[in-house]
């Protein structure tokens, strides 16, 4: 049997704009005096296995951020994961965002932001939101940060059952549509340990406008991330989803914990 694995990191652009939604730009850098218009971080894996069939897996993300010089910017972030076994969709998820907020220059910010998601395993065909936060700065220095911030956001959400990735029953499920108002509450932190080595983490615990208000759903997001340069560098990642109001009857918590390169322009 023959098995062969390919890992390519390979800059590309993706001009449309979760879940990592830890920002290369939180991470504690030291602070650069020349303004930049443009950055961008993008990580790109593939990898094809011949067993039975071919066993292909892809991952990327990346990100783009367009700084204003009145100290605020945009951010396009993307992540998408699929796995396939032959033609049998084993893994198929991820999230496009696109928001705006303040560069950590501000005691207090808006953050507005806008995302689409979806997670065949789970069900989640598509979810689309919209929303804004008031962000506060609670500790800004040149080896740590924190940041808060609370908002509401509306989130427009369909979950199938039949999809070919779906990993858990399907004996009478029906698709559901379902539409919320949540309250979102989220923290972001971030440490620099070493001159190489720095780590980045975010929370959101999200609560639904109804009577499952005391059911909300916590994301948490981290990256540990040891510098080779200022282009290179390799990540440690971990994140967890957490939600017991689940429109369909899947596991209430799913983790990830993966290794990986980042390239920086």
């Amino acid at each position: 049997m023959k098995s062969r694995s390919i890992l390519v990191i390979l800059p590309f652009f993706i001009c449309t704009l979760a879940s990592s939604q830890v920002l290369n730009v939180d991470r504690e850098i030291e602070v650069d005096t020349v303004f930049k218009r443009a950055r961008a971080s993008f990580n790109f894996n593939f990898a094809n296995d011949k067993q039975k069939k071919n066993l292909v897996d892809f991952s990327n993300a990346s990100e783009i951020d367009c700084f204003l010089r009145n100290r605020y910017f945009f951010i396009f972030l993307s992540k998408t994961e699929l796995a396939l076994n032959g033609l049998q969709v084993l893994e198929n998820n991820g999230f496009f965002q696109f928001r705006f907020r303040d560069n950590d220059s501000r005691k207090v910010a808006p953050d507005i932001f806008t995302q689409y998601q979806w997670n065949g395993v789970q069900g989640m065909e598509h979810r689309a939101l919209i929303g804004a936060n008031a962000r506060f700065r609670w500790l800004e220095k040149k080896k740590s940060d924190l940041y808060t911030s609370i908002g509401t956001f509306y989130e427009f959400e369909k979950w199938n059952p039949f999809l070919g990735s779906y990993a858990f029953a399907k004996d009478s499920l029906n698709i559901v549509y379902r539409n919320l108002v949540r309250l979102n509450v989220s923290a972001k932190f971030a440490l620099k340990i070493t001159k190489n080595i720095d780590f980045a983490g975010v929370t959101f615990v999200q609560f639904p406008f109804n009577s499952n208000f005391l059911s909300p759903r916590w994301f948490f997001d981290s990256n540990l991330f040891f510098t080779v340069n200022k282009f290179l560098s390799f990540v440690i990642h971990y994140d967890h989803n957490l939600d017991s109001y689940r429109p369909l009857p899947i596991d209430s918590y799913f983790y990830t914990i993966s290794t990986g390169v980042n390239l920086k322009f």
